[in-house]
């Protein structure tokens, strides 16, 4: 496992890939590369997730740890996907990162939309899925501790994920629909998704009712038994 060693530069990497490189990636490559290519971005983003995920440590053996984890809540999130209507990817992507840091769940919602999506059908929609739910994580790992000490914070945060994945989601159905971004076509994308939009945030806060507190304890149990 590769360790970062100088602090400024992963305080730095932790920054500016999530808040500068995977949305100019995504976006430039939405606007400026045939949909065939689709699979080089979402290849550059997982690359960037890892990186991310990398700055996110300092020592080789917890990072060794953190990834077998974040590779068991991968595979729930994409086992999830298959529930019919109601997923939990977001709910078990806030809920690794609660306990386990933002770049985790960070790798855990970017790398649940590329694997499934070999089931579910690749496509340029791909990167805008792992850059929503990735951004989903990394955002709950930075409020984990309002999240882990209210309930009703937690509920919150889980509806209005909802609304932050059509709202990333909408920008690349604006860019397919007609080859540039305009805002009038963006917010009658918005009002169309409305009700996919209301049943998604319903089920992140049916998940995170749930879910939240068993699966957290097992990870908080892991993370204090490991030192992470």
């Amino acid at each position: 496992m590769i360790v970062i060693k100088s602090p400024r530069l992963r305080v730095a990497l932790r920054w500016a890939i999530p808040c500068i490189a995977m949305p100019v990636l995504v976006f430039l490559g939405a606007v400026f590369l045939d949909a065939r290519h689709h699979l080089l971005v979402s290849f550059g983003v997982a690359t960037l997730a890892v990186v991310l995920f990398i700055a996110g440590f300092e020592r080789r053996l917890t990072g060794s740890r953190r990834m077998v984890l974040v590779a068991v809540m991968t595979a729930l999130c994409i086992a999830g996907r298959f529930i019919p209507f109601f997923k939990p990817v977001t709910a078990l992507t806030i809920i690794t990162s609660m306990y386990m840091g933002g770049e985790s769940g960070f790798l855990t919602g970017a790398m649940a939309a590329v694997l499934s999506n070999f089931y579910f059908g690749q496509g340029p929609w791909t990167p805008f899925q792992m850059l929503a739910w990735g951004m989903i994580g990394l955002i709950a790992g930075w409020l984990h501790r309002p999240l882990k000490q209210s309930r009703v914070f937690l509920l919150v945060y889980g509806a209005l994920s909802g609304l932050i994945y059509s709202l990333m989601m909408d920008v690349w159905t604006v860019l397919w629909y007609d080859g540039g971004f305009r805002w009038e076509l963006y917010l009658t994308a918005l009002v169309t998704a409305l009700p996919h939009t209301a049943m998604y945030s319903l089920s992140n806060l049916a998940f995170l009712w749930f879910l939240a507190r068993p699966f957290g304890e097992k990870l908080e149990r892991v993370r204090l038994k490991y030192g992470m």
